[in-house]
């Protein structure tokens, strides 16, 4: 900056030259020049500038020029903010401005900026003020920082206000609106519902009716002239600038300036989980700020901002309208149940009048089979009205019309009534009731019909899941209360579920109850019911060891205080509790109870439809919890078969491991193990993996048969079923279990048929291929043996033609024909060997042998062999080895393996190893040739098996074969190893205590081949 100012003329200046500068002049200018900080001294009349290399950023692109130039001219565009105090220092008073907002033309344009400065006199030797010292600090993007961080956080919080979505939009416009020298302009568009156009929701900064703010912009189009680019903003998910304003809608002005806007952006509104945007917001970028780094990161977070605001008021407003419809929903399900059940009382009343008129006797008697069948649809018709009442009580309390009409009760004896009427039940199960309801010093003010419902309710719930010990139920005063509490020591309910048993229609998974019947609304009922009366109901419980639930009411009336009178006056028609229905219904849950012959049974077998067939009669296995219907089903299956019932899938399973049925007939909904659970344990149990299975449900409809179906059952009924239809399904799957057996066993049947062809095709195979070997091996030494024999007859003829005998020639012809006949007569004697095998008599003759004498006897007789072969053998044993053995076997072994060794390793090393350790003796024979195969080893001690080398060799394939069985015989074992360094090694393994190794003597063993 000082060869700047040393390069200007300051003659041309009101300063003049700089050597006429006065001394204060240069000194402040010097101190100026040495100092960091933004600092520009103003001087003279003229008010010159002179400015360090700080403030030349202040100055913009008004540097150099600036330099030098009238303080006045330069910033004369911020002369409202800096003319008020420049006057002050002048007169002689020091002005602070912090964070002053002004417009600078530094850049070419007015642009917004925030600084903090001093101006202060500087004073000559007279005290007169002579120039102004002027240090600055440049605030702008601090001051801008913080307003549009304002901007944002005002954006969340108005906007996160509003609980509906319009509200929302308006609520963030009226933000934005706030913010107007960030943001000049803001255009609101929402996407239609079928996402081909946005509607412009809201604006602001831009007059009404503007061709930049159209009504209506088309997502559909390709083209984006003349029209803000939606769509494009919509495909890519980003924010999109708009640079060409002018190119596509004229001049924008828009916002407090009245420049035109130069550039915007398109902010797509977007929602989690939603691929098309909610809206789009287009804002205008301000005239008077430049679009740096910092402008376009905070258009980002706004665009993060609005999607928040918006989405989660969409979110908000979906979530309020699901509310809304499932309260309505709630509102006509509660409405549909009292109907239903008011609707159901009517034809329940005509049904339960007349059946008990009957079974009372006042029609006149009645046979024993319709008393029976009378007796059970009564039941089952108490059951219908407890499911209605309870039903009718609970869309009652859903309705808030259900009002507890309460009077003076003695509450003891009204509770020792009715938890006393399920003692038969219990006490059938083999449990124990206690009643323990110590008399109350007063009335409670209770609905008798509430109470006894709730009684009801508690005791049999306890008795559904109680196996065994005892219900206890106990009333007692607690403080201002009146607590009933009914303790069990049944299955007890999981932690993670105390706290959802009251919830209506809620049960426990996996419960292990009497029986998977039930609504389950009856905790929710008496819940509701001890609310009502002021009270409360609370359930403690350990798993596996019972639980206890507690019920509190207040003594007195204080808590209906706040009744109206008129309500109180209200009472809805009578809906009285019959206790026979919830003991009758506990009655029939005892699993462990003699079935009973039901009555009918001869009126069934009467009829045509249940005609016996003669043969044995087929087993059909019954699982259901409903006592009633396992009577009503095992009546009508038993004139045609035998029917076991049990009470529950595990029961069912464990019935059909032990006795196998032929058809398994099932309830879906049981407790311990369910129809779907049953099948699938069937399915995967190989035995039971083809018992036909058929599914009873009250599920109806396709829907419920195809996923019966699908999981695994041959067939699907739903209840009500008619008997015919129940019998002819029976009947039918019965059939085709029938069949699918027969054709099982007739493909059984064929498959060994072919096993059996083929076992015969192998072994005429075996004997073809054996019957020519045996001709070849026997015809070799026969023909040799024939050749020899004509040669010794011309050797012992009389001299002809002059040739005279030749004795030599004789012996060596009878040597040859010796030897021939030797190898026949070992190859006749395997053929004997196998026969006697088989036929059992094979024998031993078992002696005192001296093993090493006997390997050096066999090599001995075998020299010659070895000679001709070109095998080398050698023989590493004790010197004497005795063991109890046949000897003339033993030798027919060693004699095998040895001619094997020749015949698969000529040429080769051939070593005879002997060894005893404790009671057992190893002979090893090992050669160097071709080796078995492992693939092999086993399979080659097989008849007429000859290995993979040798199928060019010669032999019957028998002598392995007898070796091992020689072996066996013995107690022992031979098998092939495979030397690493390769060949073959043939190891037999004598015991010494063997049981054939007995006092020498002949032993007969019985055939080994089968």
């Amino acid at each position: 900056m000082a060869a700047l100012i040393a390069s200007l003329d300051w003659s041309k200046s009101p300063l003049g030259p700089i050597e006429s500068w006065p001394q204060s002049l240069r000194t402040t200018v010097s101190l100026c020049l040495a100092s960091n900080f933004p600092i520009n001294i103003i001087w003279g009349e003229g008010h010159n500038q002179i400015y360090n290399a700080g403030y030349r950023v202040a100055c913009g692109a008004a540097h150099p020029r600036a330099m030098g130039e009238s303080y006045r001219v330069t910033w004369a565009s911020a002369w409202p903010a800096v003319g008020e105090p420049f006057e002050r220092a002048l007169s002689g008073e020091t002005s602070y401005l912090e964070n002053q907002r002004m417009f600078l033309e530094r850049n070419g344009y007015p642009e917004e900026t925030f600084f903090t400065f001093s101006l202060s006199p500087i004073r000559d030797e007279s005290g007169k003020v002579v120039g102004l010292f002027h240090p600055v600090t440049e605030t702008t993007a601090t001051m801008l920082a913080e307003r549009r961080t304002r901007a944002l956080r005002d954006i969340a919080d108005s906007a996160g206000q509003a609980l509906v979505f319009d509200e929302a939009c308006s609520l963030l416009l009226a933000t934005l609106g706030e913010y107007a020298f960030d943001l000049p302009l803001a255009l609101l568009y929402v996407t239609s519902p079928d996402g081909t156009k946005a509607r412009l929701q809201g604006q602001c900064g831009a007059p009404a009716g503007a061709p930049f703010a159209p009504d209506v912009i088309r997502l559909t189009d390709t083209p984006d002239d003349g029209t803000w680019p939606l769509a494009r903003a919509s495909e890519s998910g980003r924010v999109e600038q708009v640079a060409d304003l002018e190119a596509r809608f004229g001049p924008v002005v828009a916002g407090p300036y009245p420049e035109p806007l130069k550039s915007s952006f398109v902010l797509p509104v977007r929602v989690a989980g939603v691929d098309a945007p909610l809206g789009y917001l287009v804002i205008g970028v301000s005239q008077r700020l430049p679009l740096d780094g910092s402008y376009r990161a905070f258009v980002e977070m706004l665009s993060g901002a609005v999607c928040a605001a918006l989405g989660n008021a969409r979110a908000y407003e979906a979530e309020r309208r699901r509310a809304e419809a499932l309260s309505e929903i709630d509102q006509a399900k509660t409405a549909f149940f009292s109907n239903v059940s008011h609707e159901f009382r009517t034809p329940l009343t005509l049904m339960l009048g007349p059946l008990e008129d009957l079974l009372a006797g006042l029609r006149g008697a009645l046979p024993e089979s319709a008393h029976g069948e009378l007796k059970v649809v009564h039941r089952n018709a108490l059951r219908l009205l407890k499911l209605v009442n309870a039903l009718l009580d609970f869309s009652r309390i859903e309705a808030s019309r259900a009002q507890a009409h309460v009077e003076p009760t003695d509450l003891s004896a009204l509770t020792r009534d009715v938890a006393s009427a399920f003692r038969s039940a219990i006490e059938r199960a083999d449990m124990r009731l206690v009643v323990d309801a110590e008399p109350l010093d007063a009335p409670v003010f209770v609905d008798r019909e509430m109470w006894e419902k709730i009684v009801l309710n508690l005791v049999s719930n306890a008795f559904k899941f109680t196996h065994a010990g005892e219900i206890r139920v106990e009333l007692k005063r607690e403080g201002g209360f009146a607590r009933l509490t009914v303790r069990d020591t049944g299955i007890g309910i999981p932690e993670a579920e105390l706290g959802k048993v009251f919830q209506r229609f809620h049960r426990v998974q996996e419960a292990r109850g009497r029986t998977h019947e039930g609504s389950g609304i009856g905790l929710a009922l008496v819940h509701d019911l001890a609310k009502l009366h002021g009270g409360s109901v609370e359930v403690e419980s350990v798993e596996g060891q019972g639980a206890t639930f507690c019920v509190r009411v207040p003594f007195g009336n204080a808590h209906r205080a706040g009744v109206a009178a008129s309500k109180e006056a209200e009472r809805p028609p009578a809906n009285p509790v019959r206790v026979e229905a919830f003991v009758e219904e506990a009655l029939r849950w005892s699993v462990d109870r003699v079935e009973e012959p039901l009555p009918g049974a001869a009126a069934l077998s009467a009829t045509p439809a249940s005609k016996v067939e003669p043969g044995p009669r087929p087993r059909v296995l019954l699982a259901d919890d409903n006592a009633d219907m396992r009577d009503y089903v095992r009546r009508l299956l038993s004139q045609r078969y035998d029917v076991t019932v049990v009470a529950n899938g595990a029961e069912a399973l464990r019935s059909a491991r032990e006795s196998r049925p032929d058809l398994v007939l099932s309830d879906v909904m049981m407790p311990v193990l369910d129809g779907i659970q049953l099948v699938k344990q069937l399915r995967a149990d190989e035995a039971l993996r083809t018992l036909p299975v058929i599914l009873l449900s009250a599920r109806a409809g396709e829907e419920a048969t195809a996923s019966g179906l699908e999981l695994g059952a041959d067939d699907y009924l739903t209840k009500p079923f008619a008997a015919r239809e129940l019998l002819a399904r029976v009947r039918t799957q019965l059939t085709m279990a029938a069949m699918r057996l027969r054709a099982a066993e007739q493909d059984a049947h064929a498959e060994q048929q072919a096993r059996h062809q083929r076992g015969l095709e192998a072994l005429l195979g075996a004997r073809d291929e054996f019957l020519s070997i045996a001709s070849h091996e026997l015809k070799t030494p026969i023909t040799s043996l024939l050749l020899q024999l004509q040669m010794a007859e011309r050797h012992v003829k009389p001299v002809v033609e002059g040739r005279a005998p030749n004795p030599e020639r004789l012996a060596r012809a009878l040597k040859v024909s010796l030897v021939q006949v030797d190898r026949l007569t070992r190859l006749v004697e395997d053929l004997l060997d196998v026969a006697r095998i088989r036929t059992g008599t094979f024998e031993l003759a078992v002696q005192e042998v001296d093993l090493t004498q006997l390997a050096s006897d066999v090599l001995e007789r075998l020299s010659g062999q070895l000679v001709q072969t070109g095998c080398l053998a050698t023989l590493e044993a004790p010197p004497k080895l005795v063991w109890a053995a046949d000897l003339r076997r033993l030798e027919q072994v060693l004699t095998n393996l040895i001619t094997n060794a020749m015949r698969y390793a000529p040429g080769g090393p051939l070593a005879v190893r002997l060894d005893a350790r404790n009671d057992l003796v190893r002979l090893e024979v090992r050669d160097h040739g071709p080796g078995v195969p492992e693939s092999q080893r086993d399979s080659i001690f097989d008849r007429f098996e000859r290995g993979i080398a040798s199928r060019h060799a010669g032999g019957l394939g028998l002598g392995l074969f007898i070796s091992k069985q020689i072996i066996a015989a013995h107690g022992g074992r031979i098998s092939v190893e495979g030397p690493p360094d390769g060949g073959a090694c043939f190891v037999v393994v004598l015991p010494r205590s063997a049981a054939h190794t007995q006092a020498p003597g002949v032993l007969t063993l019985p055939g080994v081949l089968g």
